[in-house]
């Protein structure tokens, strides 16, 4: 399934997710400018690598916010920066410009910092926004169960077009990434699916925390 968009109307402009996505496109966009060698000294310095956090905290903790807007390749980028605008525009019209700028930001944090626990020797620099962008999925699930998502399906050689529940479509979706995420080895290089998985869990939790202040 390819989510195309929702029918969750926002109410205000949202200048924060479109802000993320400028800078994660301008970060690409001299990434991929630099040469080789700068590149490799570049990750090192502000990609996350989890044996680099281990070692010395307070000098790489930084990584668990610039790590994410680098990302691996251009396919990575416009996964990402689809999946932040679909469901990020809802979010921050819910939570306001600031608030939502601060969810997005911990969220990311959280789950680089969860994927660095689980490799704590790794060599290898994680980098991308999906933790962040999960944590927003969460949230979306909380907050809007019944919005319904049009999404590609494939069957076979068809593809079609269908209105699926938020609930089914990210439950799905945190499932399979839940078992990916019990089949990867996090020190090898590849998707951080626990990052995914504990980014979508904060996110939630969060949202659920905030719907439970808002009724009292």
């Amino acid at each position: 399934m390819f989510p195309l968009h929702d029918d969750n109307p926002t109410q205000d402009t949202s200048i924060v997710v479109y802000a993320l996505i400028l800078a994660n496109v301008l970060v690409f966009g001299y990434q991929v400018s630099l040469p080789n060698f700068q590149l490799a000294e570049w990750l090192s310095n502000w990609a996350l690598v989890p044996s680099q956090l281990v070692a010395n905290p307070a000098k790489h903790a930084i990584a668990l916010l610039t790590s994410q807007f680098l990302h691996g390749n251009l396919l990575h980028l416009v996964g990402n920066i689809w999946f932040l605008y679909l469901f990020g525009n809802n979010i921050e019209d819910q939570l306001g410009h600031w608030k939502f700028l601060g969810f997005y930001l911990l969220c990311g944090a959280v789950a680089a910092g969860v994927h660095a626990m689980t490799a704590p020797t790794s060599l290898v620099p994680m980098v991308g926004a999906s933790g962040a962008i999960s944590g927003v999925m969460g949230a979306y699930l909380v907050r809007f169960p019944r919005a319904r998502i049009l999404s590609l399906v494939f069957l076979g050689f068809f593809i079609t077009a269908v209105p699926i529940p938020s609930a089914v479509f990210l439950g799905l979706w945190i499932a399979g990434q839940t078992i990916y995420a019990a089949m990867a080895n996090p020190n090898l290089p590849g998707v951080a699916y626990l990052a995914h998985v504990s980014g979508f869990a904060i996110g939630a939790i969060a949202m659920l925390l905030l719907n439970r202040r808002d009724r009292n």
